[in-house]
């Protein structure tokens, strides 16, 4: 009798194994960059020392990264979602800017005090993020549409209206092509860091006991990971499809409306950072996992702002991006091969 060894894929890793791939991938892909950066007469021991002590060693740095968190975590929850029940929401960039348009309305036309503004600029974020993946979700519930194109469609038609109210219709004189300050802010909880970001916290992990505990999260995750089975059991996969969807269009709307009312004050063209396209990544990190995300946020977070602190140390743009994308595509790498494992058959 002989032995022969297979290579097997299981559907889903162990957290541990998981864990540590990232970690392997993560470390691989420092090692690889340091070497092309010593090639080309870098000192990357040097730069990593200082991106460590810029982005963890002092106040300023983490509250960089508190503020990278919020919109990241709640981006990358709208596509996680989705993901649930199998759609695919590209367009969380547009329903950021459609709830950041929301809430501009409100505290740019509502008089009150900020105790009544904030929470209807609070719903003003969230339905506009809805409005926005409403069509994407009828087309797709009721006309089979696929949501790829819908909602990456409508990212550019969100972005252009922003653009053109916040430099034309509602330009504010006296700011550079933005509206004026809206007349509520969040209340900063340390430093630059505001009251959003426990908000986002709370958001992902309400999402994650939604779908782990509740009927409708368990409906949910049946219809995205057997739809002939929740047919026959007779779960309406139609009307989970739309809360669904409508849920991930709010949450990135929500994004929005935290980052015009808690970070930059006013709306503006280029307010998202493209948080929205970064969300697709962090959700892909966390393989969808609602409490996943906060994590893999996190890690995006501290690759952007490493890459702000490089590029002041001199390294250019274009050096930058390629060391972040091979820290992604390795991770991403690494997450794939947790599922696979070595089996000695007997043959």
């Amino acid at each position: 009798m002989s032995m022969s060894w297979r290579l097997h894929r299981l559907p889903s890793a162990s957290p541990a194994k998981a864990f540590a791939a990232r970690i392997v991938a993560i470390l691989l892909a420092l090692v690889f960059a340091g070497l092309v950066l010593a090639v080309t007469g870098a000192k990357p021991l040097e730069l990593a020392s200082e991106v460590i002590d810029s982005s963890l060693g002092s106040s300023f740095g983490l509250q960089d990264l508190g503020v990278l968190l919020v919109p990241l975590i709640l981006t990358g929850l709208s596509v996680a979602v989705g993901q649930q029940i199998g759609i695919w929401n590209i367009g969380a960039e547009g329903q950021f800017y459609a709830g950041a348009f929301g809430a501009a309305v409100v505290g740019l036309f509502v008089p009150g005090p900020p105790v009544v503004i904030l929470p209807l600029m609070f719903l003003g974020g969230l339905l506009g993020g809805l409005v926005w993946i409403l069509i994407p979700t009828l087309a797709r519930a009721y006309a089979g549409v696929n949501e790829l194109i819908t909602t990456l469609l409508l990212n550019f038609v969100a972005v252009l209206l922003v653009f053109y109210v916040s430099t034309s219709a509602w330009r504010d004189r006296t700011a550079n092509s933005a509206t004026g300050r809206l007349s509520a802010e969040i209340p900063e909880l340390w430093g630059s860091i505001h009251w959003g970001f426990p908000v986002a916290i709370l958001a992902a992990i309400i999402v994650a006991g939604l779908l782990a505990f509740s009927r409708w999260g368990y409906e949910v995750r049946l219809v995205g990971s057997n739809p002939a089975a929740a047919h026959y059991a007779g779960i309406p996969a139609r009307r989970h499809l739309i809360t669904v969807m409508l849920l991930s269009g709010a949450i990135a709307g929500l994004a929005g409306m935290l980052e015009i009312a808690g970070t930059v004050h006013r709306l503006q063209g280029g307010i998202s950072n493209n948080y929205g396209y970064l969300g697709i990544m962090v959700a892909v990190l966390a393989r969808n996992s609602a409490i996943g995300v906060i994590f893999s946020a996190a890690l995006m977070a501290f690759i952007l702002n490493s890459g702000i602190v490089l590029q002041t140390q001199g390294l250019t743009t274009s050096a930058v991006l390629a060391i972040t994308g091979l820290i992604l595509f390795l991770t991403a790498i690494g997450d794939e091969l947790a599922h696979y494992h070595i089996a000695r058959d007997k043959a």
